[in-house]
């Protein structure tokens, strides 16, 4: 999706949910309805959360939704829901990764579905923002993998450096449902407001993102912030009203809304 200068038009955006994050019997999130509005889905493979069943049920909803769909690996953290920083080597990452992608690949084969992209989740994602060994081996699991993934990332991170030397697509991501730092990182998830709740107040700052490459921060300020995709969280009460909301105001600016793989000029 190309991206055009700061301030000025996109030519498209996408759209992203995390979803398939519910586990045996423990539900999380509203995944039918979520997926309803958005264009491509991060679908959980099992180490943070997810299970086969839920695997296979969420692929056949997106499929029959015309979502996009990629994987959503994770630190090996049921626990945690992945959101616990480990102490995993690059290596260990990357063969995590694989083991997961591969999982989910198997399970979108069986179902006759293609799977578009990567996106890391959590602590892990976090933690390759700004790591850049972490980034690489990702980048270079994605690449051996040789399934033409793209990889998703923080937008303005370490990320995309990687994927370039990896030799793999990059979507830079924004989130329009979590407060930004002044350095473009993610404010953490400990402090009050760091995760905005009110759907009309995420619809309005994905609209920044989408039209004027801009997104205001924690503590008053704006930073620039170029994205190809915007994330709405799958896993909050009002997730499925957030992705509706923010889908309709993205519309409503004159916005294309498209998923990754189509048309796209990622960089």
């Amino acid at each position: 999706m190309a991206m055009s200068p700061v301030g000025m038009d996109p030519v498209a955006i996408d759209i992203n949910s995390d979803v398939g994050e519910s586990f045996g019997a423990w539900q999380m999130g509203l995944d039918e309805r979520t997926l309803a509005s958005v264009t491509s889905a991060n679908i959980a493979c099992g180490f943070h959360a997810g299970d086969p069943s839920t695997m296979r049920k969420t692929l056949r909803t997106a499929a029959r939704l015309n979502v996009s769909c990629g994987a959503h690996p994770g630190y090996p953290d049921l626990v945690g829901f992945g959101r616990r920083d480990m102490a995993v080597s690059p290596d260990e990452a990357a063969a995590d990764l694989a083991c997961q992608v591969g999982a989910l690949w198997a399970l979108a084969r069986a179902e006759g579905v293609q799977l578009r992209h990567v996106k890391p989740h959590g602590a892990l994602y976090n933690r390759a923002a700004r790591d850049y060994a972490l980034a690489l081996a990702l980048a270079r699991a994605v690449r051996w993998l040789d399934l033409g993934l793209v990889l998703v990332g923080l937008a303005g991170s370490v990320m995309q450096q990687a994927a370039a030397e990896a030799g793999i697509a990059f979507a830079a991501e924004a989130f329009a449902d979590r407060a930004y730092n002044s350095d473009g990182t993610l404010v953490s998830r400990s402090k009050p407001g760091s995760v905005i709740e009110d759907p009309a107040q995420v619809a309005r700052r994905a609209v920044c993102i989408a039209r004027d490459g801009a997104i205001d921060t924690y503590d008053g300020g704006q930073i620039n912030l170029a994205a190809h995709t915007i994330c709405v969280h799958g896993d909050t009460e009002q997730a499925a009203e957030t992705a509706r909301a923010v889908r309709e105001a993205i519309a409503a600016a004159g916005i294309r809304i498209e998923p990754l793989w189509k048309g796209v000029n990622l960089n």
